[in-house]
């Protein structure tokens, strides 16, 4: 199991790049939509995250290694009484720390950070194909409530 103790959740910083996007790329999902060879784009955007207070683009690191990421996103809004929710987007881990607990922690780092942004709600989504993933959240209290839409641009 992971010890919290040995790990930093930390703001993503553009020398980290390298590491997330190959840890986006690597699995069969991400190997068709991401292009760890050409960081321009991640740059870019990670730049405009940083600038955004509501955009929480972290790293989890244990010996000066990045060894997960995920992008928190803290939403206010009308519904539900004017009620702030936040969404948790890009969760991966490392190849070599899946099962150690890691996840465990960081969905945890998650939603006590979305505890103190005032939020009443923690969201996410996860593709219809990753079924040990559904599992994992349903484990941590989430539950499949909705039914998600996307429409590619």
């Amino acid at each position: 199991m992971t010890d919290a103790s040995e790990l930093t959740i930390r703001p993503a910083t553009e020398a980290d790049l390298p590491a997330v996007v190959a840890m986006l790329a690597d699995d069969p999902l991400g190997a068709t939509r991401e292009s760890p060879d050409d960081l321009t784009p991640y740059l870019r955007a990670l730049k405009h995250l940083s600038e955004d207070p509501n955009q929480h683009v972290v790293v989890a690191v244990r010996a000066d290694r990045v060894v997960g990421t995920l992008q928190l996103t803290i939403v206010r809004g009308l519904s539900r009484r004017a009620a702030t929710r936040s969404i948790i987007e890009g969760v991966r881990v490392h190849a070599d720390e899946r099962g150690s607990g890691l996840g465990t922690l960081f969905i945890e780092w998650a939603v006590e950070q979305s505890r103190a942004e005032g939020c009443v709600l923690v969201q996410l989504t996860s593709d219809a194909t990753r079924t040990d993933a559904h599992r994992f959240y349903e484990r941590l209290g989430f539950t499949a409530s909705h039914v998600g839409f996307k429409l590619s641009l």
